[in-house]
């Protein structure tokens, strides 16, 4: 336990090292990483293989906090090594000191490495029953646990934004379709900016079985849709919910749309009509934990 609590005030002591440099200060790439990440290894949370590759401040710091993680090697710029070092330090990790060049030629000129590439293990993967077990140690008195739910959402940057939306307003969990999703990946876990530490993300086979599994388990679902009846505003706020968002352009399935106890739109009196899907979240997480 005193390790925890050391290891949160050396965490606050370079938060705001991190914020200064979220844009890339190290001298490293600043473009947006592509959609599949060109040559990016697989990595942040459940990906592919028995290695992942965590790259970008935020979420490499995130990474070496979460003592759930089986690290395996980090290679930094000085800079980055100078920002990360309290924290590279309680890992007991030899950290690999390359320039910005180098660690830009390992993922591809693509990724915004921000000067930290870590590799690890993946977490272990939680399953739609760990969501229970959150919603039967919610505290009644606390804000009753809200679920993201993904209908085949297939960009790794809006996931990673949704993973990290989710993480800010203390989602229990981000449930994804196995299949026609976005992998999660070191993109994914770059734009989640660290949520993929603390947001456990549960990959199902039949996402319609998955929600009648919540809404057994006394999860209201609720399916936000530009068409919906219903605002944000009608959701009964001391349910647990399960928020389900469709994938970029056609939306929910049809499915998915017959297990909804709500289809609801976001209030848009503005000229434009729609949010891209993370933008969305984000406001629906926030009108739902207020």
């Amino acid at each position: 336990m005193a390790r925890n609590k050391t290891s949160r005030r050396r965490s606050n002591s370079i938060a705001g090292k991190l914020a200064a440099r979220e844009r890339g200060d190290d001298g490293g790439p600043r473009g947006r990483a592509g959609r599949h990440g060109g040559r990016t290894p697989s990595g942040g949370y459940g990906g592919a293989g028995d290695t992942q590759t965590i790259f970008g401040l935020h979420a490499v710091a995130a990474a070496l906090e979460n003592e759930a993680r089986h690290l395996l090697s980090i290679a930094v710029t000085e800079a980055a090594k100078e920002t990360l070092a309290p924290l590279i330090e309680d890992r007991c990790l030899a950290p690999e000191i390359r320039d910005a060049g180098e660690l830009t030629r390992l993922l591809g000129n693509e990724a915004v490495h921000q000067g930290a590439i870590l590799r690890a293990r993946p977490l272990e993967q939680p399953t739609l029953a760990d969501l229970a077990v959150v919603h039967g140690q919610t505290d009644a008195a606390e804000i009753p646990p809200r679920v993201v739910v993904l209908d085949q959402v297939t960009d790794p940057h809006n996931v990673g934004a949704i993973v990290r939306s989710a993480a800010v307003f203390g989602a229990a969990g981000v449930v994804m379709t196995r299949r026609n999703a976005a992998p999660i990946d070191g993109v994914a876990a770059k734009a989640a900016s660290g949520g993929m530490e603390h947001v456990p993300i549960v990959h199902v086979g039949n996402l319609a079985q998955a929600l009648r599994d919540l809404a057994r388990d006394g999860y209201r679902v609720v399916g936000l849709d530009g068409e919906g009846s219903a605002t944000i505003g009608d959701v009964p706020r001391k349910a647990p919910l399960a928020l389900v968002l469709g994938a970029e352009g056609p939306g929910m399935r049809r499915l998915t749309r017959e297990q909804c106890d709500f289809l609801c739109h976001l209030p848009s009196p503005g000229p434009l009509s729609s949010l891209n899907v993370s933008n969305a979240a984000a406001v629906a997480l926030a009108l739902l934990t207020t």
